[in-house]
Formats: structure tokens, sequence, C-alpha cells
């Protein structure tokens, strides 16, 4: 019976990754899940030989013919996909494109395939995978939206991923999607709903992870106080240390916070996003208040939890100020490995469709749009100098003296959250390096010459209430 070979590829992102010619390359981030997932899925009585290329970590095997091949994209890395795409179908392989952005734009991703994926793969790559073997793909296969049954999901093939590629190897999820509506927010746009999946599961899978260490993926772990506390309940006899994602509001619940310490979590990336109220309303994330931020700090600090926050620059009411104001919070609340990103439009998202209403995308190159990079035009302030003022605040953050003032030597995780700025500080040179933050041809100099259209809209009563989440 003749065999048949697949690749699983991940097309390179190009942010948070250490590249030390010609040996070392590394993520920044913990192991991704999609491709060992998808891998896991294909039928075990199919004769398909299965391998997985991650481009951020590993070389393309370019020269080498497969049989099919299967790329997830998001949309920074949309552009290699196609390109990818392009290559191995005029090698003679059928190629398939799914993720976040063929969910998001199908029509596009269809342009440049076989065959597309839209939504989640738990039912419908298993198909895919009999319909190629049988010589009759369909052009596309469709998971709908929406809350999904997680349970009985096998474990993805954590041994086809490259061995030391990343920071954080073992990678696992508990929840999917979100129940909150931010506005540039990619889940929320694809339609993902909120999910979790069955708490026995999730430590079963944990028990076979080597080490003491591992990462929940999930957007937002704990949306679901219940199974919060259930899963940190489960967690806490396998005295394991772990970390995750969840927003600010989660902080002001301490029977929660208690239980996620006594669990072993050892840090938590959370949005703070901003420093000001407006650009935090604009983005629907309401909930966050900057009053807070001191106290959203201390509980988790007092509990010995790393404190990993994110912040978007390019937000409504922002001006040349905001960089400075923000540094200057930063290390005020100690935040032991702070984040910076430039408001980005994502297609599919409200924020997409409101900035597009008003003008204000610069371009859709997608290979630009990996937060880094600045594809908008701010209210009050041009695209150069939002893009100065991201550089900016990466650069002072990230000094050897925030880095003092920002970390205490008396807490236990010292050393983690050490390692995590000096990652960020290498990081920085290539940041700093970069010459093309634009397309070229593109008047970034100048500020937008009129009020764009929707500028003065009052959102109603309803959707305060939305941003709020209340």
């Amino acid at each position: 019976m003749k065999r048949y070979k697949m690749l699983i590829l991940l097309p390179d992102g190009k942010i948070h990754k250490l590249e030390i010619p010609p040996f070392i390359k590394t993520s920044f981030r913990e192991a991704p899940l999609t491709a060992a997932y998808l891998a896991a899925l294909v039928p075990a009585d199919l004769p398909i030989d299965v391998r997985i290329c991650d481009e951020s970590v590993s070389r393309v095997p370019a020269s080498e013919t497969f049989d099919i091949v299967c790329i997830s994209i998001i949309t920074g890395t949309a552009p290699r996909g196609y390109y990818w795409a392009e290559h191995f179908r005029s090698k003679g392989a059928k190629v398939s494109i799914g993720g976040v952005h063929a969910t998001l734009l199908p029509e596009e991703a269809a342009a440049h395939a076989d065959t597309i994926s839209t939504g989640f793969g738990e039912k419908t790559f298993p198909e895919l995978c009999r319909d190629f073997v049988a010589g009759r793909l369909k052009p596309r296969y469709a998971q709908p939206p929406g809350p999904q049954d997680l349970s009985g999901i096998p474990f993805p093939r954590r041994d086809l991923l490259k061995k030391f590629g990343y920071m954080m190897p073992n990678s696992i999820f508990a929840t999917r999607g979100c129940k909150n509506h931010c506005d540039f927010c990619a889940v929320v746009g694809a339609n993902f709903g909120w999910s979790t999946r069955p708490v026995q599961e999730v430590i079963d899978e944990v028990r076979t992870l080597p080490g003491k260490h591992f990462a929940f993926n999930d957007v937002s772990l704990c949306e679901d106080r219940e199974y919060a506390l259930e899963l940190c309940h489960a967690l806490k006899p396998l005295k394991k240390k772990w970390g995750g994602l969840m927003t600010t509001k989660a902080t002001a619940d301490e029977e929660l916070m208690n239980a996620l310490a006594e669990s072993g979590c050892s840090y938590m990336l959370l949005g703070f996003e901003s420093v000001m109220r407006k650009g935090l309303y604009t983005m629907r994330k309401g909930f966050n208040s900057p009053d807070n931020y001191f106290e959203v700090c201390r509980r988790l600090h007092e509990r010995g939890i790393i404190i990993q926050g994110c912040f978007i620059f390019g937000l409504e009411g922002e001006t040349m100020s905001i960089f400075r104001d923000t540094v200057d919070a930063v290390n005020e609340l100690h935040i032991d490995i702070p984040r910076y990103a430039a408001y980005t439009p994502f297609p599919g998202t409200e924020c997409y469709r409101r900035l597009n209403a008003e003008n204000r995308i610069l371009h859709r190159d997608w290979s630009y749009y990996d937060t880094q990079h600045v594809v908008i035009w701010p209210r009050d302030m041009s695209p150069l100098e939002l893009d100065d003022g991201l550089k900016y605040a990466w650069r002072e953050t990230f000094s050897l003296k925030s880095i003092r003032h920002r970390l205490s030597t008396k807490r236990s995780v010292y050393a983690v959250a050490l390692a995590g700025n000096l990652a960020y500080r290498v990081y920085l040179p290539k940041l700093m390096r970069d010459k093309a933050r634009f397309p070229e041809g593109l008047d970034v100099t100048r500020r937008i010459a009129a009020e764009p259209v929707g500028a003065n809209i009052t959102p109603d009563v309803a959707a305060e209430k939305e941003a709020l989440c209340i």
C-alpha cells in the first residue's frame, strides 16, 4: 500500500525569537499546540507519515517532496504561508490552509490552496485526511463556530516538535475562546465562543508532561470561576509549576487567587493594555481600571506570582506623553516582565471594522500585522511617531536600570523574572535594527488631516454596558 508524506507547516513569525547563527534558533514563546494536535488527529489506520515544521525554529524542507502540505496561518504569517503554499503546489503537493487567518478570510486563503479549513479541526481534519487518501478532497472543511465539545481530544504529538526549540516546551490547554469582547482580539472575531475541557482529561495530560514546569496557552483561563477553581484543586496534588493568561478582573477574587497560588501558578500574563481610561473604553476593555492596577499587582506579587504585563499603544486619546507615562507606570507597578504592542486591526475584528470605516488603516500587507509594526493612523500622532514611541518604551523598560528597579531580589521567583527580562534584552537589538518598519512608499510622517468618519459617535447605553462587561 502506498504511504503518503504529510508536512504540517507553521510559517515563520519573526518576533520574539533568539537566533545565534548557525546553531541556535529558539522561540521565546511556549511550544505551539496547533501542529501537534493536527498530527494527533490523523487517523491511525491511514498510511500517512507525518512531519511537523515550525519555521520560526526550523528550516522548511523546501527541496523535499510531500503528497500533502497542511499550513496553519495567523494574520502576520499569512503571506509567508501563501509563499510556501505556491512552492509546494509547484512540486505536485496538495495544499490545505487553515488557522485563524483562514477562518477570518476564507476566500483569500482559498486562492492559494487546494482546500481550506475554517474553525478548529477536531471533527474536520480527520475527514480531510480520509478524503485526501481517497482522492476526493473537498474545497472547504468548516467546523462550526461557537462552543465545542472538547472531551476525548487526543493528546498532541509533542514528539514531532523540535527539541529545545522553545523556552517553554510543555504547553497545554484547558479552555477555548473567551467571554469578553475586546475589539482587537482575533479569537472574538473568529467567533470561537467559550468551551471548557473536562478537568480530569487536562490532569491526565499534565501527568504525561516531563519535568516540573508547564504553561496553559488559553486566552483567558479564569473566565469560568467554578471551572478554574476545580482545575486548580485538581492541579495542586501534582506539585508542578505553571503559568497562563487571565484578565485583571480575576484578581479581585481572593479565593481564586489563593487557589491559583496553591496549585503551583508561578506566572500570569495580564492585558493591562493602557494607563488611560479612554483607550480602554474604546477597545471594549472597560473592566480594566488603571486606578486598580496597584491592587492587581499586589495581589499577585504577595502570592509569589510573576506578572507578565501587556500594554498597547495607538489607542484613542493618546498623545506623545503616553509612552513616558506607561514606562513610568510599569516601573511603579513593578511589572516583572512587560510587553508592548501596537494597536493592530486584525481582519474580522470590531477594531478592523471601525478603523476601516474611519479610513485609518495604513495598508493591508499582512506580514506587518504582528503587533510590533504600526499599521494604522493614530488619532493624535503620526504613524512614525507611534513607531518611535513603541521602540522607546521597549528600550527604556529593558534598560538595566529599569530591570533592577522592577525586580525584587527578595522574591523567590527573582531568577525566573530576571531570565525573562534578559531574553527581551536579546530581542531589543533586532527590533532597533529593523529598517523595514513600513512598506515602501507610504507617507508616515504626517498626522491625519481631518477628523475621520465616526470620530464623534457616542456609544449607546447597551454598548457602554458591553464595553464594561456589566
